[in-house]
């Protein structure tokens, strides 16, 4: 366990778009210091590992990745090449944060895809965006820490069924688990972390080619069926609107451009109620609340964390929340941080001195939860019943 997990222990310790495409999100503006884009980061050296409760879970979650795509031109970085390694990009304290983790997942957006067949097309080419990223991307999302994806979103097919195949293959060749396609033998994955406990993830969406987040009861009977083999469950889903309005969570099913994005309020707390021990939602491209629901916790929307070049990144859509979150054997949530990056350049993410995306979800969660009391301080520690000294 780094350095960045160890407050979180201390505490535990001592308490026991459409489916053609994607929109970019409009800026909205948010308050910061001048230049803070720009800011470099101090960040930790990385250390030696120290145990944590023995049987407890780290898990860090992410939101959106999309590396970089070289359709319909070049939107390569540069740094990234075969046999690169994740150091070349990112900064050590990012790094230090996922690679500690038992466990760090995130939303992959795009196809990992050598190949030049056909891809999808869009009834509105306005709307439209098709992401290929080099099928060695894999390596270096592995390198940089990452242990399991969701492909439920709507790029997952950006180049259709061959697409779909090469990712999956490039991310197993990887050692990446993921979820979320939906055909037999992709739809869910088990992660066994380093003291024998069994992860499960499932991963749901409202696009072709996925499981479907809009199919309630159909959901919550494959997250019993993965809860009764598995120690925790973990549920990703890609749902509700997108932009800088998409900020609220507004329980009720969310409509945008003509699609049903889902109802993600009734979604997560069914997905609890059937066995899920943690819900990471993805989709609006901007960070949307938190709650703790039954002991267990779920992330509305953990907006752009690796969006290189093809996403919009000025305002909430640079802003790239981090979950880290240290689980019991049995999935009850013991402790939360919410860690602050946001993105520089063209897309590359760096943990922010300022702190703007746990305050900005802090703001959020007391807006949309003023009846769970539960608060972020400053520094992004998540206080809750349960969770109290």
């Amino acid at each position: 366990m780094t350095r960045l997990f160890r407050a979180l222990l201390v505490s535990v310790v001592m308490t026991a778009p459409l489916a053609a495409g994607c929109v970019e999100p409009a800026p909205l503006e948010t308050a910061r210091p001048a230049g803070a884009e720009n800011v470099p980061t101090p960040s930790p050296a990385p250390e030696r590992p120290a145990a944590g409760p023995a049987g407890t879970v780290t898990l860090v979650a992410v939101g959106d990745i999309m590396m970089g795509t070289d359709f319909p031109q070049n939107f390569l970085h540069p740094a990234l090449q075969p046999g690169s390694s994740a150091d070349a990009v990112l900064e050590p304290g990012l790094l230090d944060l996922l690679r500690g983790a038992d466990i760090a997942f995130g939303n992959f957006e795009g196809t990992l895809f050598d190949g030049s067949g056909a891809h999808k097309t869009c009834g509105n080419p306005a709307n439209c965006y098709v992401f290929r990223s080099p099928e060695f991307y894999a390596e270096i999302l592995a390198d940089a820490g990452f242990d399991a994806v969701s492909l439920a979103n709507n790029h997952s097919g950006d180049f259709l069924d061959a697409g779909r195949a090469a990712t999956r293959h490039a991310l197993t060749r990887a050692g990446i688990a993921y979820a979320g396609h939906d055909s037999p033998g992709h739809r869910t994955a088990t992660v066994v972390v380093d003291d024998g406990l069994r992860v499960g993830i499932a991963a749901f969406a409202p696009n072709p080619g996925t499981l479907p987040i809009n199919d309630i009861p159909a959901a919550a009977t494959l997250v019993t069926e993965l809860a009764a083999d598995h120690d925790i469950v973990l549920v990703s889903f890609h749902g509700g609107a997108e932009g800088s309005g998409a900020f609220r969570v507004p329980r009720r099913t969310e409509i945008f451009l003509g699609e049903n994005r889902g109802d993600v309020f009734a979604f997560s707390r069914a997905m609890i109620d059937a066995g899920a021990d943690v819900v990471i939602g993805h989709g609006p491209h901007v960070p949307r609340a938190v709650e703790v629901y039954r002991d267990r916790f779920i992330a509305y929307s953990l907006g752009n964390f690796w969006t290189y070049a093809r996403m919009n990144i000025r305002g909430l859509g640079g802003l790239g929340p981090v979950a880290a979150l240290v689980l019991a054997p049995d999935g009850r949530l013991l402790a939360a941080q919410i860690h602050s990056t946001r993105q520089r350049d063209r897309g590359i993410p760096f943990l922010d001195p300022t702190n703007e995306s746990a305050a900005v979800i802090a703001r959020l969660t007391a807006e949309d939860f003023p009846e769970i009391t539960v608060t972020i301080a400053p520094d992004g520690r998540v206080t809750a019943p349960g969770l109290e000294d």
